[in-house]
């Protein structure tokens, strides 16, 4: 066993590092403080600790038992909400007294959110201090527009840059609505606790009116989004129907989400479930997502974005996730112009995504969107229908079915094109696909470098019907049942990999450089 993270008043243990989302097997995990907890999951959080208090776990798993010691963080001391006139009955506006307690928090103090379901527009944080929502607790984001602060995307500053970034909105930095819970340059922050955030997405007008942002209005409101922050911690806490994505740290350093549980309806729009942009030393462990759109989109902004700043998505790890439904499980872009490097994803479960682990860029991302070293390891998948894909030529979005983008001959390398390294995948299995084992469609000027699968293996369904859209590029015909389906890339290994149940050729392979099936 192993801490991944100590609280003041919480612990997220690793209890089973071979498990998936769920552990190979129940445990009881025992506590120094006489509680017992039988669960089976691989990732475990405990709450109702005492600070600065040592405690002592044993758990038997998988015919083994593990012990762990940890000491809980110190805390100086708790403001309850309801001491600032938070009510607590769904009905009040509490958001004055909520944003109050934050205010007034001290350094090291939490403010504590007690059982009640608390109106609220958004709510900013602040630096060294933990928002803790109690068991029972909820905060609802109000329906109002009119009482959603704006973030204006822009501002001119007296910089190397001239300019001061704030809003942002699918890779571009737009005005746009405050989120539920906004962070702007904020340090040492901890999100923690068994209550939930509510976006109400499925009451409001967000949804209905998903295009408002192109009539001039400003982009939708995320669940939680933070701009320039640091060691910033999410832990426990439920997130329901946000109005658009759920969780967006931007330009930001040391973020980890974890035992979070993400939800939106598979039909709500653009409700993707975590959206590092840009960001540095992101962690992801045993969390669950169930959302609209991409469970996870690792991204960089789009093409000034890249050129301007350069900040690639990097040092990120996910692992013990679990992703339903959603358009992907992982992605990497599209809005990838910084690029992305450096991502590891492994001992995850994916059940029903239309795709699984998931690259997507295309042409005019930029020089700067170079995706590279990118490792998926023990990924687990079960009805996804396409459960590998890599997309150079991504046909949404502006510009996305141009000439320029879906051109199939070989266009001049230049500053708008993007590059894709190495990707890895070992001891992936995926049982009833549908569309295809993998898809991958490079550029011609610029193949994929290298894409190597070992000790992996494809069921596809012997009943699926030909399907639209393997990998969202244009002039692509509808599929099923087929294996490995690749073109423009440099180096292509397939080391002990079994596909079963497709039809035509294992391998249908057209301007590839290399092509290794051992």
């Amino acid at each position: 066993m192993k801490a991944l993270f100590v609280g003041s008043r919480s612990c997220t243990i690793l209890v089973d590092p071979d498990g998936d989302y769920y552990s190979k097997g129940k445990y009881t995990l025992c506590l120094s403080d006489g509680r017992e907890i039988t669960q089976n999951l691989s990732v475990l959080t405990v709450f109702g600790l005492e600070p600065q208090t040592e405690y002592r776990a044993k758990a038997s798993i998988n015919g083994q038992t593990q012990e762990l010691s940890f000491t809980t963080k110190a805390e100086f001391c708790t403001l309850n909400a309801r001491d600032f006139g938070a009510l607590g009955d769904g009905v009040h506006d509490d958001t004055a007294a909520l944003q109050a307690a934050i205010l007034c928090c001290p350094e090291g103090g939490r403010v504590l959110v007690p059982k009640g379901v608390y109106l609220t527009g958004p709510l900013f944080l602040k630096s060294h201090f933990t928002l803790h929502l109690d068991a029972e607790a909820k905060l609802k984001l109000t329906t109002d527009r009119s009482r959603f602060p704006l973030l204006p995307g822009r501002v001119d500053a007296k910089n190397e840059k001239c300019e001061h970034l704030i809003g942002s909105w699918e890779g571009e930095f737009k005005t746009s609505y405050a989120s539920a819970l906004t962070g702007i340059g904020v340090r040492d922050v901890v999100i923690c606790g068994e209550g939930c955030l509510d976006g109400s997405g499925d009451t409001a007008d967000w949804w209905p009116r998903v295009r408002a942002k192109e009539q001039g209005l400003p982009a939708r409101p995320r669940m939680l989004y933070l701009r320039d922050c640091e060691d910033v911690t999410m832990q426990g806490v439920g997130v329901y129907n946000s109005p658009a994505w759920n969780l967006h740290p931007c330009f930001s350093r040391n973020v980890s989400f974890l035992s979070v549980h993400v939800h939106a309806p598979w039909n709500s729009p653009n409700t993707d479930g975590f959206d590092p942009d840009s960001c540095t030393g992101v962690r992801v462990y045993g969390t669950l997502f169930s959302v609209g759109d991409d469970c996870i989109a690792i991204k960089s902004g789009t093409l000034y974005m890249g050129k301007t700043y350069q900040t690639p998505c990097q040092d990120v790890e996910i692992a013990w996730c679990h992703m339903l439904d959603g358009h992907g499980g992982v992605t990497i872009g599209s809005e990838m112009s910084g690029g992305v490097k450096n991502v590891r994803v492994h001992h995850c479960l994916m059940t029903g995504n239309d795709r699984g682990l998931r690259i997507k860029t295309r042409r005019g991302r930029g020089k700067w969107g170079v995706i590279d070293d990118i490792v998926f390891e023990d990924v687990k998948m079960v009805g996804v229908k396409a459960p590998l894909t890599v997309n150079a030529m991504y046909a949404c979005g502006p510009d996305g079915k141009s000439d320029y983008v879906q051109c199939r001959e070989p266009l001049p390398v230049d500053d708008g094109t993007p590059s894709i390294g190495t990707v890895r995948y070992e001891r992936v299995t995926a049982t009833d696909c549908r569309m295809c084992a993998a898809y991958i469609l490079g550029l011609p000027e610029n193949p994929m470098e290298e894409m190597c699968l070992k000790d992996c293996s494809f069921a596809l369904d012997p009943t699926a019907e030909p399907m639209k859209e393997p990998i969202m590029a244009c002039h692509i015909p509808p599929c099923s049942r087929r294996g490995v389906i690749a073109r423009f890339a440099k180096r292509i290994i397939l080391e002990n990999v079994s596909i079963t149940g497709y039809e035509g050729p294992r391998v249908e392979a057209s301007d590839i450089g290399e092509l290794v099936d051992a």
